[in-house]
């Protein structure tokens, strides 16, 4: 779960060392692509370049409220059409947010760091990923053709960890 049941980011699941390791991937990301609901939050946060999902608009539109985002209807534009209007060309894309962003991007990852935090329990919380828990967060992505590499510990005392989920590149015969 990412999410309690209202559809918040509890402090239970909040640690340290995860935002320091979600920091500095946002730092070094050339663009931001998330829900209207999220936003991280911190002190880099005014001046990174970013994509917003939203249904507001009908294709593409500047956000009036941040010079430095892009609004984004998947259903009026495509991906591509978005990333060119936000000016990005080459480099670094961090997709965050919640399950529907996540799926969106789910055969497109080259790679999805998985944070879990093993103790804490959210009873009827919101899923990382469609389809979870029938299946597991593993699951869907090994379903999506990522592998799953070794785990970082970001926090001992609790068991927080991070796996990179890379996708391995397809070989012609």
């Amino acid at each position: 779960m990412l999410a309690d049941a209202g559809g918040m980011m509890p402090v239970e699941l909040k640690f340290e060392g995860d935002k320091r390791f979600f920091t500095a991937a946002l730092d070094s990301a050339d663009l931001i692509v998330h829900g209207r609901n999220s936003y991280e939050d911190q002190p880099n946060s005014p001046g990174r370049k970013r994509i917003i999902l939203t249904r507001s608009v009908g294709a593409l539109a500047p956000d009036p409220a941040n010079p430095r985002a892009t609004l984004w209807n998947p259903a009026g534009a495509s991906f591509d059409a978005a990333i060119e209007r936000a000016g990005v060309r080459a480099g670094t894309i961090a997709v965050i947010g919640g399950p529907d962003v996540f799926e969106m991007f789910m055969d497109r990852y080259d790679t999805f760091w998985l944070s879990l935090a093993p103790q804490v329990k959210l009873p009827g919380g919101q899923p990382c990923f469609p389809g979870v828990p029938a299946r597991s967060p593993q699951e869907v992505l090994a379903a999506h053709g990522l592998n799953a590499g070794e785990a970082r510990i970001l926090d001992a005392d609790y068991g927080v960890s991070v796996t990179p989920w890379r996708r391995v590149a397809q070989t012609s015969p």
